[in-house]
């Protein structure tokens, strides 16, 4: 009896110590955002006590920041360890950012946005929702749909929509607006495909998108509404410069039918290890 009870006392410990994975994980992406970071994950973890039933994890990943972001996050996290992560890494750049917490997660879901906020959050539930249920492998925000409403000024909203155009013409697919920074996939999609993402930066949106479709993967487009943040440190030219390097080097890809026989490859691996669950049901939607 004594032997039972102690053994039930163990047990109880460990579960304690291991927390059931959250069904969805958050993550904001922050490079030098001391001023922005303590704010965002507080606005976020409210809204989604308040209007989500599912579970939630937000995590910042800090990406060589010099100023507080890292020390702050990590003392939101030690305040509530349940629904706030970090995660830290040496190098810039947030498709680098991306990879390392997504691929790390435990959820049934990862997702992003932006530390600004720009995107609504009354659209969370549209992104991820079919996720969950496993409707869709792929969701992401769009600033450019017809059910949209956004707030920016003319140079960013010419700048978007001519990125989109080169993109259609680029790759005949439409997606209409690549790089909103409001997406999600279901984790072990993530894990399958991130590999074969190889920007690290701003261009990470687009590639996602591209192998996402190239595959052949369920993707659900979430109309959102979206306010400018006049704050914002994002380089334009450098950003525009490093897009059209990106959409060169995956058209060299597709045309050489690398891309094509390296997505063949990851699903044929994805099946072998008995990780082909959602490949099934994605031939099954096809």
């Amino acid at each position: 009896m004594l032997k039972e009870t102690r053994t039930r006392q163990v047990e109880a410990r460990t579960q304690e110590a291991t927390p059931t994975p959250p069904d969805v994980e958050f993550v904001l992406p922050a490079y030098n955002e001391e001023e922005e970071i303590g704010l965002a994950v507080t606005l976020l973890s409210q809204w989604l006590r308040r209007n989500v039933s599912f579970t939630w994890k937000v995590t910042v990943a800090d990406n060589a920041s010099t100023d507080r972001t890292l020390a702050i996050a990590r003392r939101m996290h030690q305040s509530d360890p349940q629904h706030v992560g970090v995660v830290h890494l040496d190098e810039k750049g947030r498709g680098r950012a991306l990879k390392r917490a997504w691929t790390a997660s435990s959820a049934r879901v990862v997702a992003y946005m932006d530390v600004d906020l720009s995107t609504g959050l009354d659209a969370i539930p549209e992104l991820v929702i079919p996720l969950l249920a496993g409707s869709a492998d792929v969701a992401f925000g769009s600033r450019l749909s017809r059910d949209s409403h956004t707030m920016r000024c003319v140079k960013r909203e010419f700048i978007s929509r001519c990125y989109n155009l080169l993109l259609n013409l680029a790759f005949a697919y439409h997606v209409p607006d690549a790089q909103c920074g409001f997406k999600a996939m279901r984790t072990q999609v993530a894990r399958t495909f991130l590999p074969l993402i190889q920007d690290d930066e701003w261009f990470f949106d687009t590639e996602l998108l591209v192998v996402s479709r190239r595959a052949g993967l369920v993707m659900q487009e979430v109309p959102v509404t979206w306010v400018e943040d006049p704050g914002t440190s994002v380089n334009i030219p450098k950003t525009v410069a490093q897009d059209l390097r990106g959409v060169h080097r995956l058209r060299k890809a597709l045309r050489s039918r690398r891309l094509d026989a390296q997505i063949a490859a990851v699903l044929s691996n994805a099946t072998e290890r008995g990780a082909g669950t959602w490949t099934a049901t994605r031939q099954e939607r096809k």
